[in-house]
């Protein structure tokens, strides 16, 4: 799990654009990849000795000047066994398949895993708000976010807050986040759209939305929109599987970062509007998928 982990957050770094000296914490990663911070230690450790962060004793984890090394470069194996796991029970999940309640001992022997293993996924399964322990016995799982209906009904709330979010009064844009996030957006254009794994795409999308809703200024904005990302992750991972859609959607976010940079707020509300009706209009496309 430490490697796959340790290659999921070179990727963020890489992604995000962060610069050499940028501090990266345990908990900020933690609530990113849903997992708890004992891994994520453990996956900070090992990039230091790899040489992409930097360790300073009671002060943390900085980015260092070797931030762009891939994770293949640096030896790191992706294959993420607890990342497999977690992506065999949501499509059982999906499909109807998880009975609910469910206890630990039928996961373990259904899945094949450790508890330490079971543990993991479970723990990112419930940060993502789709199951929750119950008293005694096994684990819930929510109904919620298995339909494509679902994944829409999403989209159309944050049509309601995101364009709305641009157009507060106290907005400003950190030229650093909007240099990262344009940084992201050209290295998807440069063919990693196909290479990424839907983590890292749908990490990608997520930190650009939060990106440009946290300059608003109002907290509460952030919070419901950072809400929402957490329980449309089951359905957004299916959807990538058609990646045609991804090159239009970075050029549309590039747009969007122009305005905003250019201090044109109205025009850009107006274009992340357009934004995501278009994403809701291609769920006719991609509803096959989501539905199988």
């Amino acid at each position: 799990m430490t490697e796959g982990l340790a290659a999921q957050i070179l990727d963020h770094i890489r992604g995000s654009g962060l610069a050499a000296g940028t501090h990266v914490t345990a908990q900020e990663l933690a609530q990113r990849f849903s997992v708890s911070r004992f891994p994520i230690g453990q996956a900070l450790q090992l990039l230091a000795l790899k040489g992409v962060l930097i360790h300073e004793r009671n002060r943390g984890y900085f980015v260092s000047d070797a931030r762009q090394a891939s994770a293949e470069a640096l030896g790191l194996d992706r294959r993420d066994e607890t990342s497999q796991i977690y992506f065999r029970m949501a499509e059982d999940h999906l499909h109807g398949r998880l009975p609910d309640p469910a206890s630990e001992a039928y996961l373990k022997e259904t899945y094949r895993v450790t508890k330490a293993q079971l543990n993991a996924v479970l723990g990112r399964i419930a940060q993502e708000g789709w199951a929750e322990r119950r008293p005694g016995y096994g684990w819930s799982f929510s109904p919620m976010l298995t339909t494509p209906e679902c994944l829409e009904q999403t989209y159309r709330v944050r049509l309601a807050l995101e364009p709305a979010a641009l157009l507060e009064p106290t907005y400003h844009l950190n030229p650093e986040v909007a240099a990262r996030c344009r940084e992201a957006e050209l290295r998807l254009l440069g063919g990693a759209i196909e290479t990424d794994s839907a983590d890292a795409l749908h990490e990608r999308g997520v930190r650009f939305h939060e990106a440009i809703i946290g300059a608003s200024g109002n907290p509460f904005f952030l919070d419901a929109v950072r809400r929402i990302n957490r329980v449309r992750r089951l359905l957004s991972y299916r959807s990538m599987i058609d990646r045609k859609r991804y090159r239009r959607q970075c050029e549309e976010h590039l747009q969007i970062l122009e305005l905003l940079e250019r201090g044109k707020n109205a025009e850009a509300s107006q274009a992340l509007r357009r934004h995501l009706e278009h994403t809701i209009e291609s769920f006719q496309e991609i509803r096959p998928i989501l539905e199988r």
